[in-house]
């Protein structure tokens, strides 16, 4: 199927969020857990690292998970991948939304029910709308528990793609859908606050059945540069690395790495990269990312900045940390308010100062410690960008902070307690 903080409004009931230790993590030893993923996983990007590393950070605790997905897509070691059948015709779809989506949809559901009559999990994880949709055919058909791993609205995510029309016939039956889904799942977890309130206000979820497991970061893995130059030839990596991309050893590199789309805000950061230039401050720009990188290059040509960015196309996730620790600033341009933006945790592990626009996830992440811009505004953009990159030493400070606070608070060792809670739960254990 085509697819798809803030604190508590005064009135709104307390969602579920746990500050305690797990709910007897060891009870939930040998539990079998069916993960439906409609997506070609593994694909390097956003909800595929948050699966990865829920299915990681289970497994620590005895559950055994097995993820369903489609036929595309690469396994990733450790983990039980299991795929659906390609049908003739049928071919890859990339990020976002496609009609593609619903033929592979229907053949994840046929291979997600064949999985469970043979495994016989007591849990289904369906993520996404389109996961959690099959998902309540697979467990109505097993009597066992849903939950629905909320990472953003699907009509607006669809309308952020462009297959939807903002006020058309289709908008209003896709959140018709969506609405029946979240009503029928047995839990919700969701990655922000903002997710929560928004399923409470516009979806009419009552708060007890949502349960906060924010988006982290393996912090042991995401190091920054700083942390790791008195180890053996990691700086001489970074200027390899450097020099085999194209990117000058003597000046400043802004990083970005996720999707290139417009509702990340790719044609923001080439518009504020030229501004930049323009402004005469020495800095080059490394975008990471895929799919659009073609088009954003030729972009970057029409604006005059091709000498100032490289484009690497797709970055394999056991790299991302090695490719982030070339930058000296991160960005994050993203303009949806609906999904999760979990490439800001990588960024503040790698312990990067961070300029982002301005949303309420950015917040939830970032607290006082981001840069923001007016969400949009690609001319504050830039003017924050020039700003941090004028002032190293304060840039250096926040990103020491930033490294402090994801070592603290956004581990997966701390969020993944919330959700051992939710399983407990409905399994109860």
């Amino acid at each position: 199927m085509a697819r798809m903080g803030e604190r508590e409004r005064r009135g709104t009931p307390e969602i579920t969020r746990s500050t305690s230790p797990a709910a007897a993590p060891s009870r939930l030893q040998g539990v079998r857990a069916l993960a439906v993923a409609p997506t070609a996983f593994f694909g390097d990007y956003g909800c595929h690292v948050r699966i990865v590393e829920e299915v990681r950070a289970l497994a620590f605790h005895g559950v055994q998970t097995t993820v369903a997905t489609y036929p595309f897509g690469r396994d990733v070691p450790g983990i039980d991948v299991r795929r659906a059948r390609l049908v003739p015709g049928q071919r890859r779809a990339g990020p976002g939304s496609s009609l593609h989506k619903f033929s592979l949809d229907a053949s994840l559901a046929a291979r997600s029910l064949s999985i469970a009559s043979a495994a016989r999990p007591a849990l289904v994880h369906g993520h996404l709308h389109e996961g959690a949709l099959i998902g309540l055919g697979v467990a109505r058909t097993q009597r066992v528990p849903i939950l629905l791993d909320f990472q953003g609205s699907m009509t607006s995510e669809m309308i952020d793609h462009g297959f939807l029309a903002p006020h058309g016939l289709a908008r209003r039956g896709f959140g018709a859908l969506e609405r029946w889904i979240v009503a029928r799942v047995d839990a919700i977890v969701t990655s922000t606050r903002h997710g929560a309130d928004l399923l409470v206000r516009e979806f009419g979820c009552r708060a007890e059945r949502i349960t906060v497991v924010p988006d982290a970061v393996s912090t042991d893995r995401f190091r920054p540069l700083w942390q790791t130059a008195s180890e053996d030839g990691h700086l001489a990596r970074a200027a390899q690395l450097k020099t085999a991309l194209g990117v000058p050893l003597d000046r400043p590199v802004v990083v970005y790495l996720g999707l290139l789309a417009e509702y990340q805000g790719i044609t923001h950061l080439l518009r504020a990269a030229q501004l930049v230039a323009e402004q005469g401050v020495a800095a080059h720009f490394l975008i990471m990312g895929f799919p659009g990188e073609d088009r954003y290059r030729a972009l970057a040509a029409r604006l005059g900045i091709a000498a100032s960015t490289t484009f690497t196309g797709a970055i394999p996730y056991e790299r991302a940390a090695e490719y982030l620790a070339l930058g000296d600033v991160a960005v994050a341009p993203k303009l949806s308010d609906t999904e999760g933006n979990g490439k800001l945790l990588n960024y503040i592990a790698m312990g990067l100062p961070t300029v982002a626009f301005d949303t309420s996830v950015s917040r939830e992440i970032l607290g006082d410690l981001g840069i923001y811009a007016p969400c949009g505004d690609w001319s504050a953009l830039a003017a924050r960008l020039i700003a941090t990159l004028q002032n190293p030493r304060d840039a250096e400070e926040r990103g020491k902070a930033l490294r402090c606070k994801a070592v603290a608070e956004h581990s997966w060792r701390q969020a993944v307690e919330p959700l051992l809670e939710v399983y407990s739960r409905l399994l109860g254990m």
